[in-house]
């Protein structure tokens, strides 16, 4: 995935100006940007609602006006596995793995925001999943009215990509668009809607697909989702459920020294079943509540023990970038990629690939690029790439999007947020940040910690979260509002959805295709 994606569209605000001077320069695939050149510090998170009724709006940050219009800036965006060459000329060593993630640092004013997102289509008459030849229409129908360009696997059209802009499929026809800056993001947006309205197609955000089983779910024709759908039954009795019904928000932020990347990766794994609560948005599965508030994040406790969890090492005093190199080096592979096809190499081990002992394509030796794509593999509650990755959080509707971001960025870019952060969890013990993760997802904020609820950490974390985002200057806590009721009360939003559902949905799922339709 890319660094600044469809759903993070503020994440690199600059002038119009600054735009056409070319001040952007675009790395490989998951790199990130040379922005030197940019003015400090602009940066700021998106406020433009948008909907099929509104046209896009402007916004005022830090002196910029930003407007709806196309063709500025450049953004990294996420695309099929490249390879660097088909035997490495020299075997990688310990040394070059560390070396990648350590090549993520970065000054503070290189810093950025990406935020990914994935939603359900949907059919309007029959609330169906897309079959993947509906799927193929769409793309098919934004390619030839919008100029993007078709990628494809074989003879299937499994995205699109336009400029530095992708759409691109999960598993199961989730889409996810990525790579595009504010001023596209509604044009983008509003170009998907225009095609799947006349083909009578919705998008539907939610973390966990409410109405529909495993069964009924079309499976996207993409040879690294097939070994990962015949492997992950192996390992977990959830991980279908994963691949196939769940749908995420993930923000994606840097670190400027391995030190930072420790403190941040400590705060981040303390508070993650917060944001799990604030953002529980998962309550139904085929038709009827189940149980839990956020579903999505239950179906990753039973999916892979390998690949997954709360990563207790973190806290150890020798964590840096070379333990999270040899956690990552024994999570079972998926695959390798070679002549534009994914080899099955499920459940071997990166080790052996590195001495070139991989019983899948023996006598090779791994590129930097392998290395890149088994960390794409990896699932944890946070997820170390050249940046780190919060993944704690549902599926939600487009005005709750910003929220995400928000409360990251106020807790974790602020130095005098994150050390209280850290002190504030700083005594609490392994135990019991794996009793949080446990149980969050079923009582979400009403869980019980010490000696009260989970909610009353929320508060103080939320302000804390606003604070930081005061002391950015950008006028950003404005986004926090979206979850600050969800704390004043302990409601979470898959509460609201449950009392809809027995109240005047009169015990039906389906109202909830329209209430949170983008």
């Amino acid at each position: 995935m890319a660094l600044i994606s469809q759903a993070s569209p503020s994440y690199c605000i600059h002038s119009e100006r600054q735009c056409k001077a070319g001040n952007m320069v675009v790395y490989s695939v998951r790199n990130f940007m040379d922005t030197s050149k940019m003015k400090e510090n602009s940066i700021g998170l998106p406020a433009l609602p948008w909907n099929s009724s509104k046209t896009v709006q402007s916004l005022h940050i830090d002196g910029v006006r930003l407007g709806g219009r196309r063709g500025h800036g450049v953004i990294v965006a996420a695309s099929p596995p490249t390879e660097e060459a088909v035997i490495a000329a020299e075997p990688l060593t310990k040394e070059d793995l560390v070396g990648y993630l350590t090549s993520g640092c970065k000054p503070k004013e290189k810093w950025r925001i990406g935020t990914e997102h994935e939603k359900f289509g949907f059919e309007f008459e029959t609330l169906r999943p897309m079959k993947y030849e509906q799927i193929a229409d769409l793309l098919n129908g934004i390619s030839e009215r919008f100029d993007w360009e078709k990628i494809m696997e074989g003879d299937n059209i499994i995205g699109l990509k336009q400029g530095k802009q992708s759409i691109s499929l999960e598993p199961g026809g989730q889409f996810e668009l990525s790579g595009a800056p504010l001023e596209t993001l509604h044009q983008t947006c509003a170009e998907v809607k225009a095609v799947a309205e006349e083909m009578g197609i919705g998008f539907l955000g939610i973390g966990f697909q409410p109405k529909w089983g495993v069964q009924d779910i079309p499976i996207m024709p993409k040879g690294r989702y097939e070994i990962m759908r015949n492997y992950m039954p192996k390992v977990g009795s959830l991980g279908l459920d994963m691949m196939f019904r769940t749908c995420t928000v993930q923000v994606n932020l840097d670190f400027s020294s391995e030190a930072d990347m420790i403190r941040k990766s400590r705060a981040a794994l303390a508070l993650q079943p917060i944001a799990t609560a604030l953002f529980a948005n998962s309550p139904f599965t085929e038709g009827k509540p189940n149980g839990y508030l956020s579903m999505r994040s239950q179906i990753w406790t039973d999916t892979d023990k390998n690949r997954t969890g709360m990563l207790p090492f973190v806290f150890d005093e020798s964590f840096g970038f070379e333990q999270y190199v040899d956690y990552a080096l024994d999570v079972p592979m998926y695959f390798t990629y070679r002549k534009k096809k994914y080899i099955d190499c499920a459940g071997m081990s990166f080790r052996d690939f590195m001495a070139g002992k991989l019983p899948c394509i023996p006598g090779e030796y791994p590129t930097l690029n392998d290395w890149e794509n088994h960390l794409t593999t990896i699932f944890p509650e946070i997820r170390l790439k050249r940046y780190l990755e919060m993944r704690g959080a549902d599926g939600g509707p487009w005005r709750r999007l910003c929220a995400l971001p928000a409360f990251w960025v106020g807790l974790l870019y602020d130095e005098v947020c994150l050390q209280t952060v850290l002190d504030m969890t700083a005594d609490w013990t392994a135990e019991e940040r794996q009793m949080l993760r446990n149980k969050v997802p079923k009582s979400g904020l009403k869980t019980p910690f010490r000696d009260g609820l989970l909610r009353h950490v929320a508060e103080d974390v939320l302000k804390l979260a606003k604070d930081g985002l005061e002391r950015r200057g950008f006028k950003e806590a404005g986004f926090l509002n979206a979850v600050t009721e969800v704390v004043q009360t302990g409601v979470t939003p898959a509460e609201k959805l449950l009392e809809l559902y027995h109240g005047k949905w009169g015990q039906s799922v389906d109202p909830v295709f329209e209430e949170l339709l983008y």
